[in-house]
């Protein structure tokens, strides 16, 4: 988070609810159980303070650290956790240490979230919200370990159920992140199973439009036994349509290269419009990664991407909630560091494959105009 603290907490207001976007990072050089410690105190203090219920909530660490995670966040959240789990994200280490930070979505000045339920496994919430209905899927993989196309195509399937009990369908997504683990083995995989599953619901036509949410892929796999897992929010009452944006900023449409996502999404949120910009890199107009090989200038493309997309949905750089900054591998993320090092983004920093081996950094954000630090 560059040089901010170790938690942010960004607030949005509204006359029927308050939004919260919290972004935690590590406080350097203590031990892992302090650093775990301390940000889930903090996030549990945040909430209670504002009266507070979590709607959507990921965890980045080392994977031999979740239990100790876990353990100090049911510690922390005593009456806050709902039964509906973090996503719990694996990265390798980065030079904050193992723990790369958490990103809690909350609400408040509302009724509290109901909880929904797959299979008696709780995998997302709903929220009412004067004529708006808010929902937020985790942690959503497939029933059962099997080759990777297999599980998205369970996971995208889960997705659409969780959504029909909510009265939604994929056609209210506004927003999708995709947990994908050893991403560069399979991603053209999964980007056929995704292509046909929305093809077949009909978020996608044959010329590559339609409605497709903002959405991350990332080469980051879900803690326990399966490749992937996803993310999702979406929307869901009349006169709260979502814009797609498929093309925008410096970029044009991915599904021009095979990826069925759009640049960004707006949406009205709880408390406000709410614009999803979706994981962005070093990618030119016609769809070639630029900068090969040049960490700084690849960085300050992908940066600048992300500032034209934020203008182009009119919202600058001041109404970022949060992001995150995926970096290839510690250089990487030291030249990030060096370079952006004065971001005022709440944001974290993971180390992750990116979707082709020349990417060497991807950034996701999230904007709320009129949202303030608090």
């Amino acid at each position: 988070m560059g040089k901010g603290p170790p938690i942010d907490v960004r607030v949005r207001e509204s006359a029927q609810a308050r939004e919260l976007h919290v972004t935690a990072c590590p406080r350097p050089g203590a031990a892992p159980q302090e650093q775990a410690k301390a940000m889930f105190s903090g996030i549990g203090d945040v909430l209670r303070g504002h009266g507070a219920r979590i709607i959507q909530e990921r965890i980045l660490a080392a994977p031999d650290l979740m239990d100790m995670l876990a353990l100090a966040r049911a510690g922390a959240y005593a009456g806050l956790d709902d039964g509906v789990p973090p996503s719990w994200l694996v990265v390798p280490p980065g030079l904050a240490g193992p723990i790369a930070g958490a990103q809690v979505h909350a609400v408040a000045g509302c009724p509290a979230p109901e909880v929904l339920r797959l299979e008696g496994a709780a995998r997302g919430r709903v929220l009412q919200a004067g004529s708006l209905r808010y929902v937020i899927g985790s942690n959503l993989s497939a029933d059962e370990p099997a080759e990777p196309s297999r599980q998205a195509q369970s996971m995208l399937a889960k997705a659409e159920r969780l959504l029909s009990l909510a009265g939604g369908s994929l056609f209210n997504v506004a927003r999708t992140w995709m947990w994908l683990g050893d991403i560069l083995e399979w991603y053209a995989d999964f980007n056929r199973v995704r292509n046909r599953f929305f093809t077949e619901r009909g978020l996608l036509n044959n010329n590559g439009n339609g409605r497709l949410p903002a959405s991350t892929g990332i080469g980051i796999g879900p803690a326990g036994k399966f490749k992937c897992s996803m993310d999702l929010c979406g929307v869901i009452g009349v006169g709260h349509e979502i814009e797609y944006l498929l093309a925008g900023g410096n970029q044009g449409p991915a599904s021009e290269y095979g990826s069925a996502f759009s640049r960004a999404a707006a949406a009205v949120t709880p408390a406000g419009k709410t614009v999803f910009v979706s994981g962005t890199a070093a990618v030119s107009d016609r769809g070639e990664t630029m900068h090969r090989g040049d960490a700084r200038a690849q960085i300050q493309d992908t940066v600048n991407n992300v500032l034209a997309v934020l203008r182009d949905t009119g919202c600058d750089e001041t109404d970022v909630v949060q992001a995150i900054v995926y970096c290839k591998n510690v250089e990487v993320e030291k030249a990030f560091r060096d370079s952006q090092g004065d971001l005022s983004w709440p944001h974290i920093i993971a180390i992750a494959d990116i979707c082709r081996p020349d990417l060497l950094v991807e950034v996701e954000a999230t904007a709320m105009p009129g949202a303030k630090p608090a």
